[in-house]
């Protein structure tokens, strides 16, 4: 653990306008590993958010702020249960979350300090040319934030989700796809008119595909692969990294294939 003064960061999230209809949220001060994507999503009847950061900073107010219609009913749904995805979902009165990430769910893991990251992960960073300090953060959201004193939220979710379910938006309709691996429960949702995936942590542009967690699954991740090369999305905004296409979806479907022997 370390007694660094960190220093104080007063606006913790940072969002850009992807589309007319589509941001992306993230945390500036948090450290590559937990340094995960939001993306909010605007629907005629109700908006719906992909994610919800670490929790280290109430992301609600600052949502409400940024909205442009926040009296709108608004559906938060976990791709998994990383904290980095989990950690501010009981600000909101709708959490959806895949049956299988119910007991992660209930107790995530804390990621904040270096000898609290899962040794396979450490060295997947590593060798990605990501060394990861001892602390995940590089600032506070306020004085009285004391890292070692933090800790993940339970999730306790409203609705469990399965493959083919669909969360309606008015105007847009999203389709769960079940994505095993990186976690038994990791979810995608598919924009099928858009051709546009939110893909979680399944797969990113450039970071390494973090498959060594206690959570993740080899065999799983395979099939999800293979799965993820033959879907026709022309737009994937993951979990971490930027956005990318479909030629990218590819390649990395392809490299992980051939490193595992799974081709």
């Amino acid at each position: 653990m370390t007694d660094c003064v960190l220093p104080l960061c007063e606006v913790w999230f940072v969002a850009e306008q992807i589309d007319s209809d589509l941001f992306r949220i993230f945390e500036p001060h948090a450290g590559p590993l937990i340094q995960s994507n939001i993306w909010l999503v605007l629907g005629d009847e109700r908006d719906l958010l992909v994610d919800s950061g670490n929790g280290l900073a109430p992301l609600r107010p600052f949502l409400q702020r940024m909205r442009p219609q926040p009296g709108k009913q608004l559906i938060a749904v976990a791709t998994h249960a990383h904290m980095d995805h989990v950690g501010g979902m009981n600000e909101f009165e709708e959490r959806l979350i895949h049956r299988a990430e119910l007991q992660t769910a209930a107790a995530p893991d804390r990621l904040l300090f270096r000898d609290e990251i899962w040794p396979g992960a450490l060295e997947q960073m590593a060798e990605a040319g990501y060394p990861l300090p001892e602390l995940g953060i590089q600032a506070v959201p306020d004085r009285a934030f004391e890292p070692g004193e933090f800790r993940p939220q339970k999730m306790t979710p409203t609705r469990i989700l399965d493959e083919g379910d669909t969360i309606e938006l008015g105007g847009r309709t999203l389709e769960v796809l079940h994505l095993p691996g990186h976690t038994q429960g990791s979810i995608g949702l598919w924009d099928e008119p858009r051709a546009m995936l939110f893909a979680g942590d399944a797969v990113y542009a450039l970071d390494p595909l973090i498959d060594t967690a206690p959570t993740s699954d080899i065999p799983s991740y395979i099939a999800t692969m293979n799965r993820l090369r033959d879907i026709p999305a022309e737009v994937v905004h993951a979990g971490h990294d930027l956005s990318f296409g479909r030629d990218m979806l590819i390649e990395r479907c392809e490299a992980y294939l051939a490193g595992k022997g799974g081709r």
